[in-house]
């Protein structure tokens, strides 16, 4: 049988293998319910603006696509008081990260990511055949002096992820603005801002008060996590006109379908369920913040809508136990963080189930 040749490039990437859906599980452990708190989704789920939306939108099915994401375009667009030539929309954050990747990268030139991060920086950069700089991040936080001092001549683009994912640090407005205005123009930097809801502290950057001085900054943000649309596969990008333009010679004509659309403008509507959310993870926060202390376990401090704790035992063998217990946890080997768990913050019921089981599995009185 003679195999097609294929680009040597793919050789160095592992197909994504999925994690198994809720159902999978439920029939191999023969469980009714499984509480997945290992994807960082919004628990609450989603506004019920957007049920109403969605099932208004039903009878124009049959239709294409707005293929400029025309009223949502608008409504972000007065929401951050910003041109509507300023945004991009994707199928997701993972169309955003593979059209960057295919606008930017020539063979051969690099890409700079802190580790651990989220894991698409690699794929995309590797799937142009670039070279990928990988920089261990310091007390699990990003440092933007050791990004800045590990540029070189074939340095591409620096994938950013702020907060990060897994460990939920942030880096702040002024480290950024100086890191910004030190390095070469020429060089693109995504700022992955998929969690920047979530954040409280006041020093988080306000990133696209930077678009305007600083032409080389793409913000990429997300209607999965707060806004519950996690299943619809609808992000958006934020950056100058003339990077905007690039990036919509590649993209897909129709990519963010109707029904993605209608759900993330309804959404946009319907302040009070997203700051329900907001409150609902900040009392989560200090929930779990509490019960690690009073367990004497080690925890980062987060900024997002998840949090790591060093449960200081296998994190695999941990997840799979709590799994059997009816919950999903996410285990930090995959980060190169063997003995940690990321735990998605959740509604108050499933924090204080997910620390009852903790406390089985860690046998802690």
């Amino acid at each position: 049988m003679t195999i097609v040749r294929h680009r040597k490039t793919l050789d160095h990437i592992s197909s994504y293998v999925p994690a198994k859906s809720l159902q999978q599980i439920e029939n191999e452990l023969g469980l009714e319910r499984i509480i997945r708190l290992a994807a960082n989704e919004n628990t609450n789920g989603c506004s019920p603006k957007v049920k109403e939306a969605i099932a208004e939108n039903y009878n124009k099915i049959f239709l294409y696509p707005d293929g400029f994401c025309t009223e949502l375009r608008s409504e972000l667009s007065k929401l951050y008081n910003i041109e509507e030539n300023k945004l991009i929309f994707g199928n997701g954050s993972f169309e955003l990260l593979s059209l960057v990747a295919q606008a930017f990268i020539n063979p051969g030139e690099e890409s700079i990511i802190p580790e651990p991060s989220f894991g698409w920086y690699k794929v995309v950069t590797l799937a142009m055949n670039g070279s990928i700089v990988s920089l261990p991040l310091k007390s699990h936080s990003i440092d933007l002096d050791e990004v800045k001092d590990s540029i070189t001549d074939r340095t591409k683009i620096i994938w950013l992820c702020n907060p990060n994912n897994p460990t939920g640090t942030f880096f702040n407005s002024e480290d950024l603005e100086r890191f910004l205005r030190e390095i070469p123009s020429r060089i693109v930097v995504v700022l992955d801002e998929a969690y920047y809801e979530f954040v409280t502290n006041d020093e988080y950057p306000n990133s696209i008060n930077f678009v305007e001085k600083y032409p080389n900054i793409i913000i990429l943000r997300t209607f999965s996590k707060v806004y519950g649309l996690a299943s619809l596969r609808v992000g958006y990008g934020i950056a100058h006109p003339e990077l905007i333009d690039l990036l919509n010679k590649i993209r897909l004509p129709i990519n963010v379908n109707a029904t993605a659309q209608v759900a993330a403008l309804a959404s946009l509507k319907d302040i009070d369920f997203k700051n329900a959310c907001i409150k609902n993870n900040i009392l989560g926060k200090e929930y779990y913040y509490k019960a690690f202390e009073e367990l004497n376990l080690e925890y980062i401090p987060t900024e997002t809508n998840f949090i790591m704790v060093n449960v200081e035992r296998d994190s695999i063998e941990v997840v799979n136990d709590v799994l059997k217990r009816g919950i999903s946890l996410r285990a930090g080997a995959e980060f190169g963080m063997p003995t940690w768990l990321r735990i998605t913050i959740g509604r108050p019921d499933e924090n204080q189930l997910v620390i009852e089981k903790l406390k089985e599995v860690l046998d802690i009185v």
